[in-house]
């Protein structure tokens, strides 16, 4: 039997690994919502939590982890924090799904 070619290059396979994760992070509901919330804008941890009904270290957390996997990036404004989408590495996950349901 054939391998299946998504599965036996490599390098396919370490992009397959990235896909997977990403799937993971957004399939957890706050985080997506906090997606949703940023794409009006960059956003300070106070405009979003009262939003997901979460404390606001819980809604910190799930910003570190979309900030970690670089779904989000942050500015930090005098006191303030300011979160936003990384618009390119977003598109860059979306493709790398597309390629593999395709």
């Amino acid at each position: 039997m054939p391998k299946i070619k998504c599965c036996s290059n490599k390098k396919i396979s370490n992009e397959l690994k990235k896909t997977v994760d990403f799937l993971k992070i957004i399939s957890e509901e706050n985080r997506m919502r906090i997606l949703c919330i940023l794409k009006s804008g960059p956003k300070c941890v106070c405009e979003i939590w009262p939003n997901l009904d979460l404390s606001q270290n819980l809604t910190s957390h799930h910003l570190s982890v979309l900030k970690e996997f670089g779904l989000v990036k942050s500015k930090k404004q005098g006191l303030k924090v300011f979160y936003e989408l990384n618009d390119k590495n977003l598109q860059k996950q979306l493709i790398n799904l597309d390629l593999f349901l395709k």
